[in-house]
């Protein structure tokens, strides 16, 4: 697949391994390194198939849990004091628990900027206000570029291996799949990834629509949510953006 994707705003490793952490309900304290260390890695195959252009830096970090497993598979020096032996993982820990930190005062800070902005917002017609507040009697949270991966993967190891004989003209595109994805959300409000995952006929085509949603969310034109963390996802027009029409 030569299409390339650069997205603006991405997580980087330590947002990976946070994440992880959360979806293992890990203590981040005591972390399992061989389990993260894989679990790591097949985010990063994935990035990789998907060409994604932010490789490097999770390397960087792959590197690091590498060194930190194999530290912890030597054993220990007989003739070191118990109490002078540092954990392998004491320095991961620290900088996962400041980067944390600066994470939830990012957070707050977005959350006094939402409610300045709500202060002086502009007026509505009466359809769309009541639209919001039918909108507002769920509580949605925006799903993570790794919460769309881990929907991704799950889709691929769903899809059947082709016969080696069989040989199938290349049918899907990413234009092609944003062209259907817009179509489809003027037809329905909100779409579950995990159902446009299901219908899709072939690793090419799951490849496809994903590079197109990620491309979509970069545009600003969709917004990829989840009821609860870790469930599945579902996609809908962003509404903040301005809708251009569709070409036929």
């Amino acid at each position: 697949m030569s299409y390339k994707l650069q997205l603006e705003k991405f997580e980087g490793p330590l947002d990976l391994l946070l994440y992880l952490i959360k979806k293992n309900d890990i203590d981040i304290c005591d972390i399992p390194i061989a389990t993260i260390t894989d679990q790591y890695m097949a985010y990063i195959a994935t990035m990789k198939l998907l060409n994604l252009e932010v490789v490097g830096d999770f390397l960087v970090m792959a590197a690091t849990l590498m060194q930190i497993k194999s530290k912890m598979l030597l054993p220990p020096d007989p003739l070191a004091n118990p109490e002078e032996i540092e954990d392998p993982r004491s320095e991961l820990v620290r900088r996962l628990q400041e980067y944390q930190q600066f994470k939830q005062v990012a957070e707050g800070l977005k959350e006094k900027e939402i409610f300045r902005q709500s202060l002086f917002s502009r007026l509505v017609d009466e359809e769309a206000m009541n639209q919001i507040k039918e909108d507002s009697k769920e509580i949605f949270i925006e799903a993570s570029l790794f919460d769309l991966i881990s929907a991704f993967n799950e889709a691929i190891r769903k899809i059947p291996e082709k016969q080696p004989y069989e040989v199938d003209e290349d049918q899907f595109t990413v234009e092609g799949q944003i062209h259907g994805i817009l179509h489809r959300l003027v037809e329905f409000p909100k779409i579950s990834l995990r159902e446009l995952f299901n219908k899709a006929s072939c690793k090419m085509e799951v490849i496809c629509t994903f590079v197109a949603i990620l491309e979509l969310v970069r545009l600003k034109e969709i917004v990829a949510f989840q009821r609860r963390a870790f469930e599945d996802i579902e996609i809908t027009r962003n509404m903040s953006n301005e809708v251009a029409p569709l070409a036929d």
